[in-house]
């Protein structure tokens, strides 16, 4: 990594990745210790990069998420791009602005093994290792004042899918049905609930590495490489995305890249447990517009034949692609009593006038 402010401090901060590092893979042939990393895609593939902000007071909060919470959930949005792609992951390369004290105090460095624990957790469990990246002494939060600044960190990921096969949003065709992966709006309701919660209670929930996923879906969310892969391999998808700012604002990626029409059955979406026990108003909310699942949507023609689980994860036929007509709306929600609304792109949107 390339050394810049506070030489002390990062020197240590640099030598502690560098140790928490040490696993590689075949396609890394030179990782951390050079100006750059050596990678070797396998032969006939082609590399997919993708690359995530993870924000201190935007993404996560010190004194509500537990280290190996904010390492975990790190990497598992890129991982999760690369899933919706059919990518096999190769590298991650990891840029970090830190405050002054994690890098030079006793706490703030055992912060920084938490966070890196969690991190590494996940990448070891999906043959990700970090390759590489940069540090640097992130500013105080106001210019010029005194005091502790934010912690930024800019994950890039690599990967790999069989030359001109990644699966993409544009494929989606009218007649084609609309499936989602796993359960919905549960990301959502946990992070209400850790935003809210005691220390100790946070702390007892989940957020330790291995933590159990399908019970935190926002603590240690799960990317789907394996559906995400078995989606290629098998050829059913058209068309796929990863559920990261909500099911309505995704799909409407979608819709817009094919230029089609979606209609979405609200009496057929899996709704998480956490989400359920809000009542049907708020889960539905939380599904349709909570964002943070990492959950698959995709599209494939009606006549395949869908098994009812890819890799092991339960797959649920959730709506339908029609044509795209003027004066339409691009989405459509229809409720259990047959009636039918304009379903509003409303999930997570940065610089959105009204916040989500």
């Amino acid at each position: 990594m390339r050394r810049q402010a506070n030489p002390i401090g990062e020197l240590v901060l640099i030598e502690q990745i560098r140790r928490s590092s040490r696993r590689r893979n075949a396609s890394v042939v030179l990782g951390i210790g050079d100006d750059c990393a050596i990678l070797r895609p396998p032969p006939g593939y082609e590399l997919l990069i993708t690359t995530d902000f993870s924000l201190e007071g935007r993404h996560f909060r010190r004194d509500r998420h537990p280290p190996e919470s904010v390492g975990h959930r790190c990497l598992a949005r890129g991982l999760s791009d690369l899933a919706a792609m059919g990518a096999k992951p190769l590298a991650a390369f990891l840029s970090l602005a830190l405050p002054r004290d994690i890098a030079t105090t006793r706490s703030g460095q055992q912060w920084m093994q938490r966070f890196l624990h969690g991190l590494h957790a996940l990448g070891d469990r999906y043959g990700c290792p970090l390759a590489g990246g940069d540090t640097a002494e992130s500013p105080s939060s106001i210019a010029g004042a005194a005091g502790s600044g934010l912690i930024l960190a800019d994950i890039i990921l690599v990967g790999a899918a069989p030359a001109g096969k990644a699966l993409r949003r544009s494929g989606a065709r009218p007649g084609d049905l609309l499936y989602c992966t796993g359960s919905l709006g549960g990301a959502a309701a946990e992070l209400a609930t850790v935003l809210t919660r005691s220390s100790m209670a946070r702390i007892r929930s989940g957020g330790a590495a291995g933590a159990n996923a399908a019970q935190h879906p926002h603590l240690q969310p799960e990317p789907r490489l394996a559906t995400g892969a078995s989606l290629l391999r098998r050829g059913i998808a058209t068309a796929a995305l990863d559920l990261s700012d909500g099911l309505s604002t995704d799909l409407m990626h979608l819709c817009t890249a094919s230029d089609v029409h979606a209609i979405v059955d609200a009496a057929a979406l899996p709704i998480h447990p956490l989400a359920a026990i809000q009542g049907p108003t708020p889960a539905l909310h939380a599904a349709l517009h909570g964002g943070e699942d990492y959950e698959l949507l995709f599209t494939a023609a009606a006549s395949t034949r869908m098994p009812r689980s890819l890799a092991g994860v339960p797959i649920t036929l959730i709506g339908r692609i029609t044509r795209r007509r003027t004066g339409q709306p691009v989405m459509t929600l229809q409720h259990p009593d047959g009636t039918r609304q304009p379903l509003q792109p409303s999930g997570w949107e940065h610089f959105s006038s009204t916040p989500h």
